[in-house]
């Protein structure tokens, strides 16, 4: 968001996709994929997906909000992005109109967007985490930062991965290691 809102959308342009991770870790033999999950079966990725969605059939802006929202609730305050009561509280920061919010996510359709961008990153690009960043030519890479970086290092260090990625196709992984706490 800060590399977006420091270079305009003419230079980075962000189109946020669907990947619920416990989809991703599920066992092979799992009953069901999230998506058809009853709704009775509690699903952080899949409810806080659904959540996402219904804000973002309200608009783009009101779905930015909501994510930012969400993960500050996440990594900041350490609350359970599956939780209804965390939804809520993020789409009151978001501003959304709750009454729709809260048809939409009654409306299951909106798992089928969740199942339609799982699938094309998973068959079509070979997405295995997030975030996972897929640019013009097509090249896509996998970069998980914590905490992010401070606004005023975000664009170098976004020029610095994209020029990385896009000069080293061969680069399969970086990963740097933590000591036990």
């Amino acid at each position: 968001r800060d590399v977006q809102g420091q270079l305009g959308e003419d230079r980075v342009r962000v189109s946020w996709k669907f990947f619920p991770l416990d989809q991703v870790n599920a066992p092979p033999d799992a009953e069901f994929p999230i998506w058809d999950l009853p709704s009775d079966r509690r699903s952080r990725g899949r409810d806080s997906l659904h959540a996402a969605a219904a804000a973002r059939r309200q608009s783009p802006a009101a779905f930015d909000k909501f994510h930012a929202a969400l993960l500050t609730l996440k990594h900041e305050e350490g609350e359970d992005h599956g939780r209804r009561e965390t939804l809520d509280q993020a789409a009151a920061r978001a501003g959304l109109d709750r009454e729709r919010f809260d048809a939409d996510l009654a409306d299951r359709s909106l798992l089928l967007e969740i199942r339609d961008d799982y699938l094309l990153a998973r068959n079509e690009l070979g997405v295995f985490g997030t975030p996972t960043f897929v640019f013009a030519d097509e090249q896509s890479a996998y970069l998980q930062l914590m905490p992010p970086p401070p606004p005023d290092e975000a664009v170098a260090l976004w020029d610095d991965f994209v020029r990385l990625v896009g000069r080293t196709p061969s680069l399969r992984e970086i990963k740097r290691p933590r000591k036990p706490e």
